[in-house]
């Protein structure tokens, strides 16, 4: 985890840790490319102002910093926070940022910070919000601790927030939508008898993201380019309006032997995608 100072994020010293004297060589055009790309002022303008703030204060810092708009339809869906339960949410991904932040800022005010993400373990050097995050790394030694990590989330006290794509939406057939949801969220929510609650997001991101994803997946690429993208794609969404829709509660006992885990993932999937509409707005 990395320290709050008023430049937090530092391509430059980054580079030097990297590469050594070997830093000096880098295109002076490409460092600030990066620089650029990842708002680094910005970025480290937030970090400072939000550095004594942790959880769900950090996440509506966010929300207020980047001036968005949040509209939620099915607020009367969240189970009561006294009933001594413990739920799996799920939602689609369809911008990779502010998405999350806006869900978990919601959760995490009825709940009482008690929840904790699935999430890229690159968002662990946010110290704001790695109390909240359960980082996903499944290469190396993190890898191998993986299952063990999610299993520990799963068993707790706190509720669990999930982008089961994994990655953000891309565009399919011309339409936003996700990845295919893997089925861990429901091999797990059944096995702690969690309900899950189902939550729309309404968004997207550029078509340039769309391209480089697209681009990315033709040339078979392993390195997700795009991701480089998304903290632009998240300024770019500024100042703007965004609605989140909240489903009720579906029994983990729903998910039974009539379908496999993988196909009751995609039955999840719809049912996300269909909330919108049976909102009739």
């Amino acid at each position: 985890m990395i320290t709050v100072s008023k430049q937090t994020i530092d391509i430059d010293a980054l580079l030097r840790s990297k590469m050594g004297e070997r830093a000096r060589y880098v295109p002076r055009l490409l460092v600030n490319w990066l620089k650029k790309l990842i708002w680094q002022d910005r970025v480290n303008e937030f970090l400072w102002e939000a550095k004594d703030e942790v959880g769900t204060p950090w996440l509506k810092h966010g929300i207020r910093f980047l001036k968005n708009n949040i509209i939620v339809e099915g607020m009367e869906n969240l189970p009561d926070a006294n009933d001594g339960k413990r739920y799996t949410f799920v939602s689609n991904h369809p911008l990779g940022g502010i998405d999350g932040i806006a869900i978990g800022s919601i959760i995490g005010e009825k709940y009482n910070d008690n929840f904790k993400y699935l999430v890229n373990d690159l968002l662990m050097n946010l110290p704001g919000l790695a109390p909240l995050c359960i980082p996903i790394n499944k290469t190396g030694k993190q890898g191998r601790d993986f299952p063990r990590m999610v299993e520990a989330g799963f068993t707790s006290d706190a509720h669990m927030v999930l982008f089961p794509a994994g990655l953000c939406s891309r565009k399919i057939n011309g339409e936003i939508h996700d990845l295919p949801w893997t089925k861990t969220f429901i091999t797990k929510s059944v096995q702690t008898q969690r309900d899950i609650v189902p939550i729309h997001f309404e968004g997207r991101n550029s078509d340039r993201f769309y391209r480089i994803a697209n681009i990315c997946k033709f040339l078979h690429l392993k390195v997700n380019i795009a991701m480089l993208y998304l903290v632009d794609e998240m300024f770019k969404n500024e100042g703007k309006t965004f609605k989140i829709t909240i489903g009720k509660p579906i029994s983990w006992q729903t998910f039974d032997k009539s379908k496999s885990a993988r196909e009751w993932a995609a039955y999840m999937e719809d049912v996300v995608y269909s909330l919108p509409k049976k909102t009739g707005k």
